[in-house]
């Protein structure tokens, strides 16, 4: 069963740090392009970032170049989204995603497997 599986999120004080994984089971992660999302309370679900399957690229959004970082660990199936500089603004559900790469990496309709979302809180 293909399964994505997101982890590490929690309540933070602005300005920390925290870093998501996103473990998959079922199926080699190292061959797709994964890409992390967030989606805040009355708001639609937007790209933050996304590392590809073949050569690593990644990419951001511009509200988290900078303070975020993807990568891959690809002999643990994990991905991770380390965050730091936190804002209020960065509250939300984080999801990870895959999809065979980085191309429209915005786009939710791209993606074809999604995980269930960890709940990430800045506040102090």
């Amino acid at each position: 069963q293909v399964q994505l599986v997101e982890s590490g999120g929690g309540l933070v004080q602005p300005g920390g740090s925290l870093r998501l994984s996103c473990a998959a089971s079922g199926f080699t992660l190292e061959y797709y392009a994964i890409g992390w999302f967030r989606q805040a309370p009355g708001k639609e679900r937007e790209g933050v970032s996304c590392i590809s399957s073949s050569h690593g690229s990644t990419y951001y959004a511009d509200s988290v170049e900078g303070r975020f970082t993807i990568a891959r660990d690809n002999a643990k199936n994990t991905v991770y989204l380390q965050m730091n500089s936190l804002t209020p603004e960065d509250t939300a559900v984080y999801y990870c995603a895959a999809q065979e790469s980085c191309t429209g990496w915005g786009y939710v309709e791209n993606y074809d497997y999604w995980g269930q979302g960890t709940q990430v809180t800045v506040s102090s």
